[in-house]
């Protein structure tokens, strides 16, 4: 059976004929050994067509086409061009080795050529790649090289879909360093304090908090210059008038050893160095906030930025965490428990990261699982309406936040919350009233005017109809029984032409239907212009008789 070996380069599509190979035999280690050797493997494969890409654009299209599997128009043309036909009820006798599975199924569907990929087929493809270069000739040294330079960048360009506005690999980052930089500055402080502590250890037990701690250090440096006279300045640091005393009258008293000038001033710059990473941990938090109030607006008005940029760190990214289930969402962060209860068969985990969040802390013990069960749901529900949604909004954050404070109501208090329906009809017809209310700010004031006007000269014109309607009602009364009375006197009248009909010669009979023209011209007159007819016939008709 001949192989076919079909290549696709970064300038074109390359189908290649391998033959001979019953001599060598499908041996791959046979394979690998000729493959860098040009003519033993030129011997066995041959170049049979070759199809270059129109543009680069063309190339990148038909690159996105073979990685998800897919065949274009423009392969299966080219294949059916110069492979052998497959003719219907009868075995092809050849076959196309291809280095993607999913492509060769998708060729064999819609083709129904024979495909495969295996060992083989990719140590001769492997033998292609090494030689292409020679294989086609119209190719310059350094062309193919760029061809692939050029359609790596394009292709790696479009796979990484950049939006500047949604990228929530920056709150990603963010978290991490803010996890990091708590951390650091933990550790830090510590180091502070217990170094400074050599001087005036009871510095620790009056002030409390690190970056406070780190500020009044760097204030005090020597504790034998600290006098009353700086009471106020320190009054400013601490906020407190009595503690700054405290800490006068401390260091008067203090049992601490002196320290060298050299030693403070090493002590004065890291309590520097960790103020001014606490300022940075200020400002980077209140990125993360602008951040998660851009990407997810609905998870952060519900559950808070920090514990919201948790969750899609954890699960990679914001399209990750809205394809996760509730019931994953519940437990993300909690892995290993979960498997270690699987394996141990016992309790599996009742939250995970969600355990931060302060809906958590406010349940109570009993109802801690009930609560983190119903705020993974609504966190699910807010993180598919941030990734799917096309405008940002917080209506939905709100409104599940407002839920979320029912159900812990009813847990406690027993007081029944709103069906979920009802709150999403809610916060859709607040987000529609916003829209609408942008839409009316832009019309300009004259239109909001000249609608006015038409508005009241409506209602005046409606006004004046409401006052003619009785009396019209009344007009179109006597209208219906003067017409009743009509088609009576037509009904009589018709009869009686019919009679004369029969006893009249033709003469009479025209003038007959010329007068039946005259009575549909007007309905007022025709009572009276028929009655005079009749009359008229009637005379006819005594005439005609006394002759006889």
């Amino acid at each position: 059976m001949a192989l076919y070996l079909l290549y696709e380069s970064a300038s074109g599509y390359a189908l290649f004929h391998a033959h001979g190979l019953d001599e060598i035999g499908q041996n791959t280690d046979a394979v690998r050994n000729s493959v860098s050797d040009l003519n033993r493997f030129g011997k066995v494969v041959q170049l049979t067509a070759f199809h270059p890409y129109e543009s680069a654009l063309d190339a990148l299209n038909q690159c996105n086409s073979v990685s998800e599997g897919l065949m274009t128009d423009e392969l299966r043309s080219f294949l059916e061009l110069n492979l052998p036909k497959v003719k219907d009820g009868k075995k092809p006798k050849f076959s196309l080795g291809l280095a993607e599975p999913k492509l060769g199924s998708n060729v064999f569907e819609a083709t129904k050529i024979p495909c495969q990929s295996n060992e083989f087929v990719l140590e001769l493809l492997r033998g292609v790649r090494f030689h292409f270069n020679r294989f086609i000739k119209d190719l310059k040294p350094g062309d193919l090289e760029k061809a692939q330079l050029g359609l790596g960048h394009s292709y790696s360009r479009a796979k990484v879909k950049f939006n500047v506005n949604r990228v929530d690999n920056m709150v990603i980052q963010a978290i991490f360093l803010l996890d990091t930089l708590d951390k650091d500055i933990n550790s830090f402080s510590m180091r502070v304090r217990e170094w400074y502590s050599w001087h005036f250890p009871e510095l620790v037990k009056i002030v409390n908090d690190n970056y406070l701690y780190a500020k009044v250090t760097k204030f005090i440096k020597d504790k034998a210059k600290l006098a009353e006279d700086k009471i106020s300045e320190l009054t400013e640091i601490v906020g407190d008038e009595d503690k700054a005393k405290e800490i006068v009258e401390a260091a008067k008293a203090s049992m601490g050893q002196d320290l060298s000038p050299i030693d403070l001033i090493n002590v004065h710059q890291f309590a520097q160095r960790v103020m001014d990473l606490s300022e940075y941990r200020r400002k980077l938090y209140d990125y993360l906030v602008t951040k998660m109030n851009d990407i997810a607006p609905n998870l952060a008005s519900l559950i808070g930025e920090v514990v919201g940029a948790r969750l899609i760190s954890h699960a990679g990214s914001l399209t990750n965490l809205a394809k996760c289930p509730s019931s994953t969402l519940q437990i993300l962060g909690a892995e290993k428990a979960l498997f270690r209860a699987l394996k141990t068969k016992g309790n599996t985990p009742k939250y995970g990261l969600i355990f931060h969040s302060s809906f958590i802390g406010r349940a109570s013990a009993r109802n801690k699982g009930r609560m983190a069960r119903y705020l993974a749901n609504k966190c699910s529900i807010a993180s598919r309406i941030d990734c799917f949604a096309e405008s940002s909004t917080t209506a939905f954050g709100e409104k599940l936040r407002e839920q979320v404070e029912e159900r812990l109501d009813f847990y406690d208090k027993g007081v029944a919350p709103r069906k979920n329906i009802d709150v999403m009809k809610a916060a859709i017809e607040s987000t529609q009233g916003k829209d609408t209310e942008m839409e009316t700010d832009e019309v300009p004031a004259e239109k909001k005017s000249k609608k006015k006007k038409s508005k009241a000269a409506a209602t005046e014109d409606g006004d004046a109809m409401a006052v003619d309607e009785p009396a019209a009602n009344g007009a179109a009364d006597v209208a219906k029984l003067e017409k009743k009375k009509k088609k009576k006197d037509k009904r009589k009248i018709d009869n009686d032409v019919e009679e004369e009909q029969e006893h009249v010669n033709g003469a009479d009979a025209e003038d007959g239907t010329a007068k039946k023209k005259k009575k549909k011209k007007s309905k007022i007159d025709e009572g009276e212009e028929l009655h005079a007819d009749g009359d008229v016939k009637k005379t006819k008709k005594k005439k005609l008789k006394s002759n006889e």
